[in-house]
């Protein structure tokens, strides 16, 4: 797979595929299972599925943020 395949892969992943394949990585590497080299390629992969983590995490919170908004401005005009 190349990488431009790769990246766009993990960018359609959910939070909850990102975190299972990122802790697939992680054992990996502890558990001493691959290479070196390999290790290095898993570790670029981590690094791009925390970055989609932390992409999915922060529109959860902006979304979270509008609705609060939105709920504030609703009960300002009940008053």
């Amino acid at each position: 797979m190349a990488k431009n395949d790769a990246k766009s892969d993990i960018t359609k992943m959910s939070f909850e595929e990102a975190i299972k394949e990122l802790t697939g990585i992680v054992s990996k590497i502890e558990e001493g299972e691959i290479s070196l080299q390999d290790s290095l390629s898993q570790y670029e992969r981590g690094m791009a599925l925390i970055k989609q983590c932390r992409t999915i995490l922060q529109q959860a919170e902006k979304r979270i943020e509008k609705i609060s908004q939105e709920k504030e401005a609703e009960e300002n005009e009940n008053k």
